[in-house]
């Protein structure tokens, strides 16, 4: 999409007139002492507190005031004394329920809306997250789009990402008239724009970060995933002008890699090679946190890193039926530590995102608290891709989709905690 700058003209000062030239000026006595006088008593009220700022500057150096660290762009204060980990705690009850409703949200599609797609149990929407060390600020709609009046929020990664920028907008459009927010879609980029703050909340589909055979954001069902080393730029020019950036890369890294040794993707014979998993993860971390400390000014900007969505396709890990997954789970996994990503790559997401330096990159970790909410994934009941044949209707664990979630539901809690962490790091 062709970004529309805006050009102010200032106009110049009008030429100053030549009446008022110096060679036609004639001071008299008179005049000229009451010029002395009239700056006298202008600087006996004005200009002793100017001149003694100076003085006070001056004597207290750096070398006499301690430096005052300077607060990340966006904060508004900082979290609690005693505040350890805010990802850290337990699932509480929460009476007051979603903070929308399906029919409330315009931009709910047709495959997060479980209520409307049959789901009978509405048990998973009433849950909250209590940090054990921290409080969390309720999500403010009215404070997030002050602090992005302006300004450009944009979400990048696969569609888990992109669940969490509809919920994000979701939560927003609730204190703007609906006359005053719009949505549009230009390929892989999807913009929200609250028109009365000038501000823009955006998906970018990059389901790798790097350039991939899997960018198209309709047509990205391949079999052999095919990713290009050294191919960040190739997305990253999109990201550039965002004020918060939120990325995620996960699932489409577990199975299937092939690396682009060289070449095009658009080649019709592609010098490729098998991709190790964790080689290729680290890889694409690495690299991001490299193409950030580049291009971005963390003065004004912030970046926010989304560690890796759970899935809960197998029951049997969590001790549940052999043959079953998240269809029927109305009920959260009772064993708190119970981890449902990979080990490996939660790593070296940790690892990856603590070496960036000129920039620095929140991680919210988001694994271990979602772990145990197999009963928040949609499971069978949302719009369907393709017909369903009659061995799939008589077992509906073979359709039902264990990766993504329900809405309203749990990456409402996801942005609440991004909510905290911009506002309160």
């Amino acid at each position: 999409m062709t970004m529309k700058a805006t050009t102010t003209t200032v106009s110049p000062p009008p030429p100053l007139s030549s009446s008022s030239s110096s060679s036609s000026l004639v001071l008299s006595p008179l005049f000229l002492l009451s010029f002395i006088l009239s700056m006298a008593v202008l600087y006996c009220t004005t200009g002793f507190t100017y001149f003694s700022s100076i003085y006070y500057f001056n004597a207290f150096s750096d070398h006499h005031v301690p430096k005052v660290e300077r607060k990340v762009a966006f904060a508004m204060g900082e979290a609690d004394e005693g505040c350890v980990d805010l990802f850290e705690g337990k699932w509480v009850r929460d009476d007051g329920g979603p903070p929308y409703e399906e029919g409330s949200c315009p931009y709910l599609d047709q495959q997060t809306t479980c209520l409307r797609h049959g789901r009978p149990d509405k048990e998973y929407r009433y849950w909250r997250w209590s940090s054990s060390t921290c409080s969390i600020p309720s999500f403010n709609s009215t404070l997030m789009l002050e602090a992005l009046r302006g300004k450009r929020m944009m979400f990048v990664g696969d569609s888990l990402n992109r669940g969490q920028f509809i919920s994000m907008i979701c939560l927003l459009q609730r204190a703007i008239p609906p006359h005053a927010h719009s949505i549009e879609v230009f390929h892989s980029l999807t913009v929200f724009t609250a028109k009365e703050y000038n501000a823009r909340v955006e998906f970018y589909w990059a389901p790798f970060l790097f350039e991939s055979n899997a960018d198209d954001p309709i047509h990205h069902h391949v079999v052999d995933r095919i990713i290009r080393n050294g191919s960040m730029e190739k997305h990253g020019g999109h990201w550039k002008g965002a004020h918060i950036l939120v990325f995620n890369t996960y699932i489409w890294w577990v199975s299937g890699l092939k690396l682009l040794v060289r070449g095009s993707l658009n080649d019709k014979v592609k010098n490729v090679v098998p991709l190790e998993r964790d080689e290729g993860y680290r890889m694409a971390i690495k690299e991001l946190v490299e193409w950030i400390d580049r291009n971005i000014d963390a003065k004004t900007k912030r970046v926010f890193f989304i560690s890796m969505s759970p899935t809960h396709q197998w029951s049997y890990k969590w001790g549940g039926d052999p043959e079953g997954n998240c269809y029927k789970q109305t009920r959260m996994i009772e064993n708190s530590t119970y981890f449902a990503a990979e080990k490996s790559l939660m790593d070296i997401t940790v690892e990856e995102i603590s070496r960036s330096r000129a920039v620095p990159v929140t991680l919210l970790n988001i694994t271990h608290l979602s772990s145990v909410r197999k009963d928040a994934h949609v499971s069978i009941y949302k719009k369907q891709s393709r017909p369903l044949i009659a061995d799939e209707l008589a077992k509906p664990e073979t359709y039902a989709d264990c990766i993504h979630w329900c809405l309203p539901g749990l990456p409402d809690i996801w942005n609440q905690l991004l909510f905290a962490k911009l506002f309160y790091p």
